[in-house]
């Protein structure tokens, strides 16, 4: 079920589209399963993607 709203947040992505060797892309760092997934999920689900996502930016030292 699609269940989007005013609140829901946009797309992390911004444009650099290129998964690394574990399936997470070098541009947001979403998995692939979860930029597949963001058309079909609720906001509290995309703001947990994006969660996750930071907390991959973090690991790998690119946010500071």
């Amino acid at each position: 079920m699609n269940t989007h709203t005013a609140d829901a947040p946009r797309s992390p992505c911004i444009d650099i589209c290129v998964l690394d060797d574990g399936d997470i892309c070098v541009g947001c760092y979403r998995s692939a399963s979860e930029i597949a997934a963001w058309t079909s999920l609720d906001a509290a689900g995309k703001r947990r993607v994006i969660e996750l996502a930071l907390e991959r930016r973090r690991a790998a030292g690119a946010l500071l």
